[in-house]
């Protein structure tokens, strides 16, 4: 009967050794879950990975509401970041008012350097003085213009009558070259000088009476004129002319007229 009893009691005691295992297994798991009920864990409470690929094993409880940064970091929600304050934008330079282009005239001046001695490649004195003015107006500002800037200078040298054809076409050029090297030297720029020979080929008008039949050193006096030298000046100057005032529209508004007297 003891001995029953005894085998009983080492059942029971056996049996609850038994049961007491899982239960205290399984109320781990469930401390385990209740941390990370949407992921599998181990024994410590360690979230179990996929062997290889390195990721979260989820159980059927996962929801995006249960992502943890650890295995799921985009479901995750990141703490706001303050947003900079806007930079303020740099105040706009005031546009400068444009000025209106200035109005440029075109000039065109022209001297006659006559009577240059005969059969010479040379200038006389007055010849001389003659361009020097010539040269100071156009570089002188006036009330109608500013200085001239010469775009180009056109020397052409002339003779009489008098003489081979072939020999006054050189002794042309020779005097165009005499005036040229004058104006290099009173500072016009060489590049826009340009200088040819014409001969006895554009006479002065005036100088068709002088009659071949004269007696020779009366008939050198008498186209003296054509012994010469032409330079022709083109450039632009400043227009200095002040612009006219608009006229007022006809149609003004007078006084009213006083109402006459009953």
């Amino acid at each position: 009967m003891n001995s029953t009893i005894r085998i009983s009691l080492v059942g029971v005691a056996a049996v609850g050794v038994l049961l007491s295992a899982p239960a205290l297994a399984m109320k781990h798991s469930m401390g385990a879950s209740a941390k990370n009920q949407g992921y599998l864990t181990d024994t410590q409470g360690h979230i179990v990975r996929a062997l290889g690929a390195g990721v979260c094993v989820r159980t059927s409880d996962w929801t995006p509401a249960r992502a943890v940064a650890e295995c799921d970091p985009d479901l995750v929600k990141k703490p706001m970041m303050k947003k900079a304050a806007p930079k303020a934008k740099p105040k706009a330079k005031p546009k400068a008012k444009k000025k209106g282009k200035p109005q440029m005239l075109n000039v065109e001046q022209k001297i006659e350097l006559q009577g240059m001695p005969f059969d010479k490649a040379e200038m006389t004195a007055d010849n001389k003085k003659e361009l020097d003015k010539f040269l100071a107006g156009l570089r002188k500002a006036t009330k109608a213009r500013g200085p001239v800037t010469f775009g180009a200078v056109v020397v052409t040298g002339h003779t009489d009558r008098i003489g081979n054809l072939k020999y006054n076409m050189k002794l042309s050029e020779r005097r165009a070259v005499v005036v040229k090297d004058y104006l290099v030297a009173h500072k016009v720029d060489q590049k826009v000088i340009f200088w040819e020979g014409k001969g006895p080929k554009q006479p002065i008008p005036v100088t068709k009476f002088c009659d071949n039949k004269m007696k020779r050193k009366q008939l050198i006096e008498c186209l003296s004129p054509n012994r010469r030298v032409t330079v022709e000046v083109v450039g632009r100057a400043l227009n200095l002319k002040p612009k006219p005032k608009p006229k007022a529209k006809p149609g003004g508004k007078g006084k009213p007229k006083s109402k006459p007297r009953r």
